[in-house]
């Protein structure tokens, strides 16, 4: 665990473990939970699609393309759960091809009309 304050910046960072210098790390999705085994039920999405959900998260220069880093501001659920747990969706790409999902960036959905 990690413990810390309410609005206390909390940054992280994902690596790929792979001897394939050729390969790049992309934060698709995070979403957190009071429960480690139920992402469904009670969540905050901090990011979706690569697009932040939360006004506190961003993604951060990174020193490498094999690592992905970002942060937000610690919160709590409103029922005062003790422990909050994340879970991040990562997406893994070949470095330098810009038509794959990791230099994408943000993709939001457009809403198609319902018309006949």
């Amino acid at each position: 665990p990690y413990y810390v304050d309410m609005n206390q910046n909390l940054f992280l960072e994902a690596s790929l473990h792979s001897s394939d210098q050729n390969l790049t790390v992309f934060v698709d999705t995070c979403v957190a939970s009071p429960n480690s085994s139920d992402f469904r039920t009670v969540v905050y999405e901090l990011t979706k699609s690569g697009c932040a959900s939360d006004s506190t998260y961003s993604l951060l220069p990174s020193p490498r393309s094999d690592v992905a880093r970002f942060g937000f501001n610690a919160f709590s659920f409103v029922n005062r759960f003790p422990s909050i747990f994340l879970q991040c969706e990562l997406v893994v790409c070949r470095y330098h091809d810009y038509s794959s999902r990791c230099y994408q960036g943000c993709v939001s959905r457009l809403k198609r009309n319902a018309d006949s």
